[in-house]
């Protein structure tokens, strides 16, 4: 494909708005229009480069205010929209986008939990638009690729939701799992998947490993829904930066075995390669700032307990690389075009 996509970044202030403009920069089918902040933002009228000093020279675009306005003006030049911003705020927005025949691509979580009846519980806000909802496609990349090519309103998943569905998916979709047994996900993030607004909560100098949000988070009904398989889920905050890693502990069927687990993680990702099967546990450390998720997993064949790890980058697979590998796989390319250095 030789069109160059005409796009925009809405929230390109924040972490993954930010990554996701890095990563936007680097990529040969597009250019970037416009970067979008918030009406009141008082990063508006500044140069992109002055808040993230490592694009200085290659991303020196003015930030721009959302309005009704900038919308009716721009919004029928663009190909294709990503929204890094809240997610009440994407909820009411990204319809009127593909209204006007521009693709979404909806980093937040305003499209991803198919019930409209959850967004009160789990996000505080009703939804204004379930047509639009009813019409999203969850573009958990390596799973949904079809579906993603075939659609204008794509939800890219939330940060643990990835890590734990590819630990996960390749057992629950061949129904190697118990039927309605306990399906446990542990899952620590580091501070930046709080976004860069201030907080004491999410303060480094205050930031403890801890617990949060337990048995009420709002990726839960996110990873049940996608794994079809109800799990609790326990996330937990750690004092550094950037990373993720979710370890999944669920019981198995007596007549599945180790073999037929390695299979399936096989056919799952031997030919997607931002997966990486690893023959340890996965580190942080070996995915920090790239757009790989490692996997590693080991199963008790006594008790028939599995137990699979996944580490990514919470910024990176967690969102921003992860929103391009959907671009990717709409435009027909590759999902790991311009995301992996050429050999």
């Amino acid at each position: 494909m030789s069109k160059v996509m005409k796009v925009a970044v809405i929230g390109a202030s924040g972490y993954a708005g930010a990554e996701l403009v890095g990563l936007l920069c680097q990529h040969d089918k597009v250019s970037i229009q416009h970067l979008i902040v918030s009406e009141n933002s008082s990063s508006c009228g500044k140069l992109f480069s002055e808040l993230h000093g490592r694009w200085q020279g290659i991303c020196d675009i003015p930030l721009q205010s959302f309005s009704k306005e900038w919308f009716e003006a721009s919004a029928k030049e663009l190909d294709a929209v990503f929204f890094a911003t809240p997610h009440e705020f994407s909820a009411d927005w990204a319809h009127a986008f593909v209204e006007a025949g521009v693709k979404v691509f909806d980093l937040s979580g305003g499209f991803r939990l198919k019930n409209p009846q959850d967004y009160p519980t789990f996000y505080g806000f009703e939804h204004a638009n379930v047509e639009a909802l009813s019409s999203a496609i969850y573009g958990l990349a390596e799973w949904h690729q079809d579906d993603i090519a075939d659609t204008n309103l794509i939800a890219v998943p939330g940060c643990y939701p990835t890590a734990s569905l590819l630990s996960l998916k390749p057992i629950t979709s061949n129904n190697f799992h118990v039927e309605n047994s306990l399906i446990v996900v542990n899952g620590i993030s580091g501070v930046s998947g709080a976004g860069r607004s201030a907080s004491l909560a999410t303060n480094f100098n205050e930031v403890s490993l801890k617990p949060y949000n337990i048995l009420q988070h709002r990726h839960q009904p996110e990873i049940s829904q996608e794994a079809n398989a109800q799990v609790i889920f326990n996330p937990h905050l750690a004092p550094y930066t950037r990373g993720l890693l979710a370890t999944v502990t669920l019981q198995l069927k007596t007549e599945i075995n180790a073999k037929q687990v390695a299979q399936a993680f096989e056919q799952a990702y031997a030919d997607k390669p931002l997966v990486r099967l690893v023959k340890a546990w996965p580190q942080i450390g070996n995915v920090a700032n790239t757009p790989f998720a490692d996997v590693h997993w080991q199963l008790d064949e006594e008790k028939h307990v599995l137990v699979v790890s996944c580490a990514i980058d919470n910024l990176l697979k967690g969102a921003a690389s992860q929103a391009l590998q959907c671009f990717n796989i709409s435009l027909g390319l590759p999902s790991e075009y311009s995301l992996m250095a050429s050999k």
